[in-house]
């Protein structure tokens, strides 16, 4: 039997290892905050004339109607006072609290941060959760009583409220956190140990910004176990690498495919796995088959604007693919941003009378910016002027600060959530591919960068007076060939709605629009084998969105067949597969390439 003197002996044993831990990673943690290299601070918040703004109307109101405020302010001591009364007594009787059912009241039930038992059973943690959500509700009245704001400054006000009303959640602090001091009780701490661990490896790993990394990036290794596809790099130049993928059947349409992926992101999440590859799927179908892996930029691509992509970019891909298959014409696909600059670049090759590409595909594709949705924070003057001012000192913007944008528009999801279970419950991180891709960021070129928020985003001279390009002033309209526009239901990058408002304004008189259920990533790398998501067509694109999806049919199943459908009549005669590359373009490397691979640095 171990006596008591042993088990005190283990325990010390193990605080002294663990001590020894936490002051070797404590070294490294001042290591790697030194490294940090900070993105300009102006991008860290909005400018404080936004809160002057709304200060100065909020006690204008307490001015003009005190009585009002008065009230709310009373209400609002009233209840914490009560409140804190009331969890007094059950600590001191040692009473539990009422149950939301017994109380008839939970302010923040469904909210699975609170899903631990003890935020309803425990005193203490009761009256935490409960005064969270009585704070919050404060801040959100307050906010909405603010009245003389435009619409826009509202808006940004709404959401920097609710980031600071998320970020001072109590699930976030160790010390009123159950889930986190349980665990560190069950692991006589050491879940605290392993979550500074996993702290210090993402400071380490991403030169002293705070990142969360969501997935074990361990566990994935690009032309693996992802990004598996066969095909070879068949052309490279400083702008991209072209994949060409071996055929998958022994005949396939004439009129090669060519895909334009976002350059924020990398290419291959259309190719993670073999089960949800759209890649593989589309070579299944008898496709030649050409996606372009973007160059990962660094500072030397300073001066890269939205012309280079076009030049060097869309139109030399599709003069490549042409010469390789030996045919007149593509079909093109672009995704996101790419999908907006294939738009720019069909005005263009009709301005020059350039007949190359039959067909046109578009996936998420924003081209109307007149209405900002839930970017409308970060597309003002201030952070924009911001960005400027980075990218005038870094020559790009880096990846992270990207990132970091998109990943405060879901931030308990993405941001603090996940940080609680790494650095707080010492958990790893999972082994998930899509995550791994959506860490595995670009930086964008620094003029790319400022013409695509001043011209598109904010001015959105596309679709008003025309935005100057490549020696043409080039609009919508411009744009004639046959389109589909393939977009998400709950897309909160590219609204569907504001997709379906640009493509109204293409000139072209063939033009098919269709939505997919679920978002942005989910909604277009959707298999049919999975049977998950359905979608959305109507060929009324005369009305409003609202009056759109009224009238639309809902169909079961992936939209990966419908667009083959018609894809397959725009794609000419069936001719023998044709392997990758010619005699003027032999194998450069395999896929995924080499331009893949290469790390965004901070």
């Amino acid at each position: 039997m171990t006596t008591k003197e042993e088990t005190a002996g283990e325990n010390l044993d193990k605080m002294a290892e663990n001590l020894a831990r936490v002051e070797e990673l404590s070294q490294r943690l001042i290591a790697a905050l030194s490294a940090r290299n900070p993105a300009n601070p102006t991008l860290d918040s909005p400018s404080q004339e936004l809160f002057a703004k709304a200060a100065a109307s909020y006690w204008a109101e307490m001015v003009e109607h005190p009585g009002k405020l008065y009230e709310r302010q009373l209400e609002y001591w009233g209840q914490s006072v009560r409140h804190f009364m009331e969890a007094q007594q059950q600590l001191v009787q040692g009473q539990r609290p009422h149950t939301p059912d017994e109380a008839g009241d939970d302010p923040l039930k469904g909210d699975k941060r609170f899903a631990n038992p003890l935020w309803n059973t425990h005193p203490f943690f009761h009256y935490i959760k409960h005064q969270y959500a009585l704070n919050a509700r404060a801040i959100e009245e307050a906010v909405q009583e603010v009245d003389d704001l435009d619409p826009v400054e509202k808006k940004r006000l709404n959401y920097f409220a609710r980031q600071i009303v998320d970020m001072m959640s109590p699930t976030n602090f160790l010390g009123t956190n159950p889930d986190a001091l349980e665990k560190a009780v069950e692991t006589e701490g050491e879940s605290l140990v392993r979550g500074l661990e996993n702290l210090v490896a993402d400071l380490e790993a991403n030169s002293g910004e705070m990142l969360v990394r969501l997935a074990d990036e361990s566990a994935f290794e690009l032309g693996g176990n992802i990004a598996t596809t066969p095909g070879e790099v068949v052309y490279r130049n400083r702008m991209m690498e072209i994949i060409q993928y071996a055929p998958a059947t022994e005949k396939v349409h004439e009129i090669p495919l060519v895909i334009f992926p976002p350059w924020i992101n990398k290419y291959y999440v259309l190719d993670l796995k073999p089960e949800n590859s759209l890649i593989k799927w589309i070579t299944e179908q008898g496709y030649t088959l050409f996606v372009v892996s973007w160059i990962n930029p660094d500072a030397s691509y300073a001066d890269v604007g939205l012309e280079e992509y076009i030049e060097e970019g869309f139109l030399t891909a599709i003069h490549e693919a042409k010469a390789i298959c030996g045919t007149k014409q593509v079909n093109a696909v672009g995704y996101c941003i790419a999908g907006t600059t294939l738009h720019l670049t069909l005005a263009l090759m009709a301005k020059r009378g350039d007949k190359s590409v039959k067909s046109a595909t578009f996936f998420t594709a924003l081209t109307d910016f007149s209405e900002q949705g839930e970017f409308t924070p970060f597309l003002q003057d201030d952070f924009v002027t911001g960005i400027e001012k980075e990218v005038a000192e870094k020559g790009v913007l880096r990846s992270f600060i990207m990132s970091r944008t998109m990943s405060f528009l879901r931030s308990n999801d993405l941001i603090y959530q996940p940080a609680v279970r790494k650095y707080m419950m010492g958990e790893a991180p999972p082994a998930f591919d899509l995550l791994y891709w959506n860490g595995d960021g670009a930086n964008l070129p620094g003029r790319m960068t400022v013409e695509y928020l001043r011209g598109l985003c904010q001015k959105n001279e596309f679709v008003n007076e025309g935005y100057e390009i490549c020696g043409e002033t080039l609009r919508i309209s411009d744009v004639k060939v046959p389109v589909m526009s393939v977009t998400c239901e709950t897309d909160h990058i590219a609204p569907w709605k504001d997709c379906y408002r640009g493509f109204q304004k293409v000139g072209s008189k063939d033009k098919t629009f269709l939505v997919s259920q679920s978002g942005h990533i989910a909604g277009i790398v959707n298999p049919p084998t999975k049977k998950k998501y359905g979608h959305y067509t109507s060929d009324d694109l005369s009305g409003q969105a609202a009056d759109w999806m009224e009238g639309a049919s809902f169909h079961e199943g992936s939209w990966w067949p419908r667009w083959d459908a018609w894809l397959s009549t725009r794609s000419g005669k069936k001719v023998d597969a044709r392997e990758p590359g010619d005699s003027d373009h032999p194998p450069l490397a395999p896929a995924p390439g080499t331009y893949v691979r290469v790390k965004a640095k901070l």
